[in-house]
């Protein structure tokens, strides 16, 4: 996957269209936890971690974005078999719709109590996770020491 030049880019352009959706007229409203070995992790080298980090750091500005960091001093965590992304819609009796990534395909979870059991591992990983203003100061940290 990482070695044909036109999916990197593919990714790239959805990534880039995402990230549009925070600004505008409407923007999305964002809950996001990212784990702090994702924000160390070398990937592309220095100067590709070093932009790669200012993103989230402005986008924690941003009033409709959540940003907490799950650090590594909190140990084992309700997230440890891997990321989702829970998109819940502006319509109260709507379920929430669940998205995670697998090795071998994408899943889709539409069950009230499934999407349940993810929204309360949000919650609960949220809770072990450092608030906005500590969150930015360490990315801001790696960002610096890059």
């Amino acid at each position: 996957m990482w070695e044909d030049p036109d999916e990197i880019e593919r990714l790239v352009e959805i990534c880039m269209r995402r990230q549009e959706r925070l600004d505008g007229e409407r923007p999305l409203q964002v809950c996001a936890i990212v784990w702090e070995a994702a924000l160390r992790q070398l990937v592309g080298g220095l100067d590709t971690m070093r932009e790669q980090l200012e993103r989230p750091l402005e986008a924690a500005k941003l009033p409709n974005v959540r940003l907490q960091v799950l650090p590594f001093h909190a140990g084992g965590h309700p997230c440890v078999p891997g990321a989702f992304t829970i998109n819940s819609l502006a319509e109260t009796a709507a379920v929430d719709v669940v998205h995670a990534d697998t090795v071998a395909s994408t899943v889709w979870v539409e069950s009230e109590a499934e999407s349940a059991a993810y929204s309360a591992y949000f919650k609960r990983t949220a809770r072990l996770s450092l608030a906005r203003h500590d969150a930015v100061l360490l990315i801001d940290t790696i960002h610096q020491d890059m």
